[in-house]
């Protein structure tokens, strides 16, 4: 098995569940590990057999442009629109970090992990 891992991918975004975070936005990273075969692009160094990483990271800014109350919520769209969009893609690990998030304590981030 094969993975190609996106890392650290900074967003800005308007996602929360307080007024505030959907007016002034807030910064979001993203982790993803997607599990392949990309054995073929391996042998013949053409990106038809693998997953155009440059694809997935404009389908992961389009969807982290939609607002959204809930990371879970951003996540799960996120893991469905990579299924649909690429079919190679066995098995994927999603986890958005929401940075400096807005409570009264000194907390550098907060996360979800999706995995399936």
């Amino acid at each position: 098995m094969h993975k190609v891992l996106i890392e650290n991918a900074i967003f800005h975004a308007y996602h929360g569940v307080f007024e505030e975070e959907t007016i002034v936005g807030g910064k979001f990273e993203v982790n993803i590990e997607m599990e392949t075969d990309f054995s073929k692009s391996a042998k013949t160094d053409e990106l038809a057999g693998t997953i155009d990483y440059s694809a997935v990271y404009r389908l992961v800014e389009q969807e982290m442009k939609i607002p959204s109350k809930l990371i879970e919520h951003v996540g799960q769209r996120i893991v469905d629109a990579l299924y649909e969009n690429f079919s190679s893609i066995q098995f994927i690990r999603l986890k958005i970090s929401k940075l400096n998030p807005p409570i009264k304590a000194t907390i550098e981030k907060v996360s979800i992990v999706i995995e399936e």
